[in-house]
Parts: C-alpha cells; sequence; structure tokens
C-alpha cells in the first residue's frame, strides 16, 4: 500500500493536470533555435494531406502561416484540407498539444501555455538549459525520437538474412573458429541487410561488402578461414569466381538457395523461439536516409578534396552495422566502393581498431554509445585523427552529440548545422550534422516523418487520447512533465 503522502501527492498532481483527450493541435512554422542556426531547417512536421487525416479525426489543427512554403506546400494547399491558418503571434495561444520538428526556440517557450503539451525533436540531454526553462513553464515534452515500437517489428526479410547467415556461421562457432573467419558479402539489399546485422554482432575476424561485377584477381581472402555470402537472384556470377574459390575449399553461401530449401521454416522458427521484445526501432524517424545522406556528403567531401581519387581504391570504413550505418552502407555500395569495412564491437576495441582507420579514406561513424560511456569512450580519438587517417580523408559522424553529451567521435564537441557543415582537424575533415536527411531530401522526409506523427497520434499509440492514456512506447519519451 502507497504511503499515505505520496497518495495524496499522485491525487493532487492528477487532478491538477489536464489530462484530457487533445483536441487542438497548433502546428507551428520551424524557426532560428539552438539546433537550428540560420533557420535552415524548413521541414514542416505535417503536410497538408496528414493534417486533413488529423481533421477528419474530429481534431482542429491549426497551422502557422507559411508553415509548409520551405519544402513546397502552400497555405492554400492546407486550407484545402481544412487547416486553421494563424500568425506566428496567435498560433501557441490556447492550444492542448504544438507540434513541430525540431526542438523550438527559447522565445517560443515563453508563448506556451502551462501545461500544454509539445511534440519534437527534442534532444533534451544536448539542451540542458533549454531543457530547464520548459521544465520551469512546467510545458510537457514528448521527445519524437523517444517514441519507439513496442512490441519490436521485424521484416520477413530481414528474419531471412539472419537466420541464413546464422546457419552459414555456426559451422565455425562448433569449431571455434569464428575469430578467425573473414567475411565477405557480396552487394547489398534487405534481405543481405539482416544478413550483414547478424555477422557484424558475431564478432568475425572482418566483414567487408565487396562489389559485383567480382574479378578472382581482385578478391583479398580464401580458403577455409573466409566465407562469401551472397544471394544468386542479384549475383550471377558470368566470370565463374566462385567456383574457383571452391577449388581453394573456400566457404560460399547462398541466401537464395537457403531459402529456397528452409526459408519459410527457418522464419517460423526464428519467431517461436524470439518473441518480439518489448521496445524496437523509433517510430518517426529516417534512420536509413541519415546513413544514405550523409555518406553521400562525406563521398562529396572526399571527391572534391581528393579529385584525383579512383573509387575502386578507396579504403571506406562503417563502425556499426544498425540502421543508420546500413543506410550509409547502401550508399556507399550504390556509389561503387569496392570494398567496405564494417566494423562490430570487436573491431572498434582499442588494441584493433587503429588497423581499420590507418589510411582510410572515408570514415562513417554508425556505433551508438550508452550514456555512461559518452565523453569517456572515444571510438575515433583526436590521435587517430592525427597520426592514422590521412589528410584530406574524411570523417562523417551519424551519431552526433554536444558538450554534455559526447559523441564516440573525441573531435566532435557539438554538432556542426547547414551554416557550417564540417571543421578540418589535422587536416582530416570532420562532419556531424543534425538533420542529415536535409542533405537533398528534405521535402521526401517531411512527408515521411509526417505520416509517421499522424500514424503515432491516431494509430495504434493513439497519443491524441491524452497524457493519462500513453501507451508505454510513449510513456519512456516523456522527458519533461507531467504537469
Amino acid at each position: 500500500m502507497l504511503p499515505a503522502y505520496f497518495s495524496l501527492f499522485l491525487e493532487n498532481t492528477f487532478m491538477s493536470a489536464d489530462f484530457s483527450r487533445y483536441s487542438t493541435i497548433a502546428l507551428v512554422k520551424e524557426i532560428e533555435s539552438p539546433e537550428n542556426p540560420g533557420g535552415l531547417e524548413k521541414r514542416v512536421a505535417l503536410v497538408p494531406s496528414d493534417v486533413g487525416q488529423l481533421v477528419e479525426a474530429g481534431i482542429k489543427v491549426y497551422v502557422e502561416i507559411g508553415a509548409g512554403e520551405g519544402v513546397g506546400f502552400s497555405d492554400a494547399e492546407y486550407l484545402k484540407n481544412n487547416a486553421i491558418m494563424q500568425t506566428a503571434e496567435q498560433i501557441y495561444q490556447d492550444k492542448a498539444l504544438i507540434i513541430k520538428f525540431k526542438g523550438p526556440a527559447l522565445a517560443s517557450i515563453e508563448q506556451m501555455r502551462e501545461g500544454c503539451t509539445l511534440l519534437c525533436m527534442a534532444h533534451f540531454n544536448s539542451y540542458p538549459d533549454r531543457a530547464t526553462m520548459l521544465q520551469d513553464k512546467r510545458i510537457n515534452v514528448i521527445a519524437m525520437e523517444e517514441i519507439c515500437e513496442s512490441p519490436k517489428r521485424d521484416s520477413d526479410e530481414r528474419i531471412l538474412g539472419r537466420v541464413a547467415m546464422n546457419e552459414a556461421l555456426t559451422p565455425f562457432f562448433q569449431d571455434n573458429s569464428i575469430g578467425g573467419l573473414r567475411v565477405r558479402v557480396i552487394g547489398w539489399s534487405e534481405r543481405l541487410r539482416g544478413a550483414i546485422n547478424r555477422c557484424g554482432n558475431r564478432s568475425t575476424r572482418s566483414l567487408q561488402i565487396i562489389q559485383s561485377p567480382l574479378s578472382f584477381e581482385e578478391l583479398d581472402v580464401s580458403g577455409d578461414n573466409a566465407l562469401y555470402f551472397y544471394d544468386s537472384n542479384s549475383f550471377k556470377d558470368p566470370q565463374g569466381v566462385l567456383n574457383k574459390l571452391r577449388a581453394l575449399r573456400t566457404h560460399i553461401f547462398d541466401i537464395n538457395d537457403f531459402e529456397s530449401k528452409q526459408g519459410q521454416q527457418a522464419i517460423a522458427k526464428y519467431k517461436e523461439s524470439h518473441p518480439p521484445i518489448p521496445f524496437g526501432l523509433r517510430r518517426i524517424q529516417c534512420l536509413h536516409e541519415t546513413g544514405q545522406a550523409g555518406a553521400r556528403y562525406g563521398m562529396g567531401l572526399l571527391t572534391e578534396h581528393k579529385p584525383s581519387i579512383d573509387k575502386a581504391n578507396i579504403k571506406a570504413v562503417i563502425l556499426g552495422y544498425g540502421n543508420v550505418a546500413q543506410g550509409a552502407l547502401d550508399e556507399l555500395h550504390q556509389q561503387g566502393i569496392k570494398n567496405i569495412h564494417v566494423l562490430g564491437r570487436v573491431h572498434t576495441a582499442k588494441s584493433r581498431i587503429d588497423y581499420w582507420l590507418r589510411n582510410a579514406d572515408i570514415v562513417i561513424n554508425g556505433a551508438e554509445q550508452s550514456v555512461e560511456l559518452r565523453g569517456k569512450n572515444f571510438l575515433i580519438s583526436n590521435q587517430h585523427i592525427k597520426d592514422l587517417i590521412p589528410e584530406h580523408s574524411v570523417v562523417i559522424d551519424l551519431v552526433g552529440g554536444s558538450p554534455t553529451n559526447r559523441s564516440p567521435v573525441e573531435a566532435v564537441i557539438s554538432c556542426s548545422f547547414l551554416t557550417d557543415p564540417y571543421f578540418v582537424q589535422d587536416g582530416v575533415l570532420v562532419s556531424s550534422l543534425w538533420g542529415w536527411p536535409m542533405m537533398g531530401m528534405m521535402r521526401e522526409t517531411a512527408i515521411r516523418y509526417s505520416g509517421q506523427i499522424v500514424d503515432v497520434l491516431i494509430g495504434d499509440e493513439k497519443l491524441i487520447d491524452g497524457l493519462q492514456h500513453l501507451k508505454p512506447s510513449v510513456q519512456r519519451a516523456l522527458v519533461c512533465g507531467p504537469f
């Protein structure tokens, strides 16, 4: 039984707060803010057609004049979808739920009424002064980036990749040779993505994604301690490279052959033995596009500053194998990079990472670290940049950080911005932008984010029902409040 004083506290808290269903939404325009210097973030959190869905659900949606113009959505389109247009001075007045993309400008906090709810990419730990202002003003803040799937959702394609790679690696676990195994995955696709992810956390000696067409003379490994993993649906091997490798007792595994023989049974068995975990990916995200955009920008910097570089000889290194890193991998593969080194936890250990960073042309960090390691354990140190990574090479950090929430890249004290997207340290170009999908994908990602936000509001999570009905997937994202 709860102590009397605590029961009274809860009673007073919930009686004094208004946790009813959100009947009014304010969609505000992106303006200059701590993480949006120069106001270059132009994406709008809700596009006109999605506003129409909310209105049909019985919600009044107020839209700030000009909110969508930065990504090509006119006020007229919002009006056609029954939005109520308001000025910047009106938009915050008496609204229960305020939606924007980036965190708010400090001046905007003063316009919000006490007890309202703000839904945005809050990055609460990165801007402690703003967090204090929001707490002092008693604004409930739900961080979009903290809302997760609940339970985790996995596609059959990715599960197939996982179980196929697991099958391929089983003999090496059985004879305790996994630590010496060199894995080469031919190409990149959604089904190979799951295989790369599974291999990445299995501590093989190395993992590379290689480009087809293949030349046997270009291959760097063969024999008993090498595994080539491929998909005969996409790799046809016109030069007979795989047969030459087999003749050298190299291990070959075809995911398409595995699928035809036991794919459906293996997927069903995996689902039966792996019940969904409570939380999965971010619900409101463009993680793959973040990786794509970062790698695309990095390759642009590299070719600009090393104009004579041959893509066939680029040494590309990706830290991590999760969703952001896979986007970077997809982009580098599409750009024709012949060999891409993918580093898991064992490869980023202090005793081993030097080998991979030495003479790298482009290094992309997609590896997250736990809060307790941030600012203490740097996977890419300043000494690495000074001693191992050549001049005019590029380091792209897809994780980002701030002085109070450091990135695994020591040189990144705070995220860079579109106003000044990269800096040079010891001759190496380093970039860690907020909002990577803005790089050439601004309108497309705005549309995708908007659909995800609407789904969270009136779909499975039903955030629109108010703070007293928050699902676990959203409850964990309430970083300020309830007030």
